[in-house]
């Protein structure tokens, strides 16, 4: 595929950025540039505003699914840039536009190249940055007929050497839960507390029994981070002594089942800490990405891949902190994901200057064509 056409399409994602669950346009500009390219068959409305092109070969075989996100950020975009994002504080600060520019230079590679057997879904899934996409995916009866056997994905890293390819075994990123406590004492004249419920001591001793269970060494299987990302506790009036506090949060682990063990003990904790000060709580869990898991045969596919292309290794020995909601498709299907670098000097994800560069593309598209092709069986036209 001609580069200057694929990179006019990652600009033109990237002016038109939209948030998870409103990608209308962004389908919109992907359906258009997919029909150029002639799939088999075009599924719209798929998990929401999820696209996928389906590349059928004549006999059945293997079916892969190539997964990227449509969704971007509510991040004011800095960049002074001539596709620079033509929306008020939404940008695409995690380089979805460059996933999706990756993804969809396979379909006339795809439309060229003959495979004997097999099919190819080009995966366009909404709303993985509030980790909701990939699931409803999963319990679309449209995605559930394809029968897919395979499901693989990249993500771009800065800080990393451009065009490097990150892999690791177990898993790319962590399970990532996050929670809402709400607490409810009772209101006083602030020069009396004694006559109400403050919660703010409450507050305080859940903090810090929260705190201890942190274990921040990535190279433990109990690794686990639960960071304390919003507090709120009455109002600015000096003469009222509060009733309501609340306190949210979010986890990381590398498993479900260290996430269930968390769970289960800050449970407890809001249960013993609210009891003795006399202080009622609710607990609501939100915003679930599961852990990613990279299968042994895929990421084999993976590993094929680098070496056929002479690309540069980096071997992690541990998951990404970040979630992704990939994880999902690691719950149903054969699934692997790998980092592709993203430049040394690069911004990191989600900061405000950060732009996916162009260069890798090529890159993202070489390491698929070749994962493809080791799975199916092929022959020239």
């Amino acid at each position: 595929m001609n580069d200057t056409e694929i990179i006019k399409l990652r600009h033109e994602l990237h002016a038109k950025p939209e948030l998870s669950n409103l990608e209308y346009e962004t389908s919109k500009i992907i359906k258009r540039f997919l029909e150029k390219h002639h799939p088999t068959e075009i599924i719209e409305n798929i998990g929401g505003t999820g696209i996928a092109a389906v590349y059928n070969y004549p006999k059945a075989g293997k079916t892969i699914t190539i997964r990227c996100e449509l969704d971007a950020l509510p991040i004011q975009e800095d960049n002074q840039i001539p596709y620079k994002s033509t929306k008020k504080n939404v940008s695409h600060k995690c380089g979805h536009d460059g996933h999706m520019a990756i993804v969809a230079s396979l379909a006339n590679w795809l439309n060229q190249t003959a495979f004997e057997s097999g099919k190819v879904i080009l995966l366009f899934q909404p709303a993985e940055e509030t980790g909701q996409g990939a699931e409803r995916i999963l319990n679309d009866e449209k995605y559930k007929k394809l029968k897919t056997d395979y499901v693989f994905a990249l993500h771009n890293i800065p800080k990393e050497p451009l065009n490097s390819i990150i892999v690791m075994e177990s898993g790319f990123s962590a399970e990532v839960q996050s929670f809402i406590v709400k607490l409810k004492g009772k209101k006083s004249h602030a020069a009396e507390p004694e006559n109400g419920i403050n919660p703010a001591l409450c507050i305080s001793e859940i903090i810090s029994s929260i705190s201890k269970l942190n274990i921040h060494n990535p190279e433990d299987k109990s690794f686990a981070i639960l960071t304390p990302v919003h507090i709120h506790m009455g109002q600015k009036s000096y003469g009222i002594s509060p009733e309501n506090g609340e306190l949210h949060y979010t986890t990381r682990t590398w498993s479900t089942e260290k996430m269930q063990e968390l769970k289960e003990t800050i449970n407890n904790i809001l249960t013993d800490v609210s009891k003795t000060h006399k202080v009622s709580y609710s607990l609501e869990w939100l915003e679930y990405f599961p852990a990613s898991k990279n299968d042994k045969e895929s990421n084999h596919y993976i590993r094929q891949a680098v070496q056929e292309n002479d690309y540069s290794l980096i071997e992690r020995n541990y998951p990404f902190k970040f979630g992704e909601d990939f994880g999902w498709y690691s719950k149903s299907y054969k699934t692997a994901m790998f980092g592709l670098g993203s430049g040394l000097s690069t911004p990191a994800l989600h900061n405000a200057d950060y732009d996916f560069p162009d260069e890798i593309i090529s890159t993202g598209s070489s390491m698929f064509q070749s994962i493809i092709s080791n799975i199916l069986i092929t022959k020239s036209k």
